[in-house]
């Protein structure tokens, strides 16, 4: 019992370890990627390849100067970074980073937490999250951020439902909530993504709203409300809302790959009579690749299009979102009960 618990503090200090050093590396491909579909170099000073810049980025966060509005909430004000940095990391516990690894003939498995209802637990932490941004522009006590907590809340609400309609179907295909239940089923090449592409495109839209990156980031519109929700923060409460908005790229990417893209298995890997930790090792590989995968095509969306306007956002979520994802549940009911 001694001997799990040590082993599970020890998974979940690398995970939220490995979390915030793709954040903070995440910073520097974004303008790396930035550059390279403008034309220009990007970062290149600090280190040899601008490698240093997260970290100098980094030190400037930390000794920059720490401001509070006079009339914001103290409490809330600091409360509102601290709870959407701690949902952002809460939700890697549940995912499979790939199969059991052996350590002294026992068997240890890469997943903080092997819970039976593990996408409800998704949802249930993506939920919270808004409280966090929510917070963070009520108590700042300005109307710029109010409007962009406003404008987060509603948005990740009414996306939420859409990515809620399209993990539906893949619970009603696999039978189980288990996140490594559903990873396990798509052993080989038979992967989620295609018996559901249509849920997949719904979640992967979704995702983009939820995290708040372009062409949905509404709440941080610098021509209208000037940063959005975080406009009265600085220094590390800032870096706090930055670095979130990493993660859930992060995590999300980690999800999506669980769900639609077989997690962490690849055709042919289980037939190379690899030794249980070196699979372990290489599958754990194929799962960060896909995530990295994500990871790209979140700063390609996001270099590429321009953002909605809000009614347009809205509109996409209420209008055609939600209409088709509740087709796609009918049609995939209708389909298992022929099959059956």
């Amino acid at each position: 019992m001694l001997t799990t618990i040590i082993y599970k503090t020890i998974l979940a200090s690398f995970i939220l370890i490995l979390s915030l050093v793709v954040a903070m590396y995440s910073t520097l491909v974004e303008r790396k990627v930035a550059g390279w579909f403008q034309d220009r170099h990007g970062p290149n000073r600090a280190g040899p390849w601008g490698l240093l810049q997260p970290l100098a980025d980094g030190i400037k966060l930390f000794f920059k100067e720490e401001f509070m509005p006079q009339t914001a909430d103290k409490f809330l004000y600091i409360l509102g970074p601290s709870l959407t940095m701690l949902i952002a990391c809460l939700t890697s516990a549940v995912i499979p980073w790939g199969p059991d690894i052996v350590v002294a003939d026992q068997s240890y498995p890469l997943q903080v937490a092997d819970i039976n209802i593990g996408i409800l637990y998704i949802f249930a932490i993506l939920s919270i999250g808004v409280y966090g941004i929510m917070i963070g522009g009520w108590s700042s006590n300005n109307k710029y951020a109010l409007l962009g907590s406003v404008r987060a809340s509603s948005q990740m609400i009414s996306y939420e439902l859409a990515m809620s309609l399209a993990i539906i179907t893949i619970v009603m295909m696999t039978g189980s909530l288990s996140l490594r239940e559903i990873v396990a089923q798509q052993q080989g090449f038979n992967w989620n993504i295609f018996y559901q592409p249509l849920g997949f495109l719904i979640f992967l839209i979704c995702a983009f709203a939820e995290t708040n990156r372009a062409p949905f980031d509404l709440p941080e519109c610098e021509t209208e409300l000037v940063g959005g929700y975080h406009t009265e923060y600085s220094s590390m409460k800032l870096g706090f809302y930055l670095f979130a908005e990493y993660i859930n790229m992060f995590i999300s990417g980690a999800v999506m790959a669980t769900l639609f893209l077989g997690g962490y298995h690849f055709p042919g890997l289980d037939q190379l009579g690899l030794s249980p930790n070196v699979f372990a090792f290489v599958s754990f590989m194929v799962l960060f690749t896909k995530i990295t995968i994500f990871g790209f095509l979140f700063m390609w969306i996001r270099w590429t299009l321009p953002r909605f306007r809000y009614d347009q956002l809205m509109k996409l979520g209420w209008k055609s979102l939600i209409p088709l994802a509740i087709f796609n549940v009918l049609i995939t009911g209708i389909v298992i009960l022929i099959s059956r």
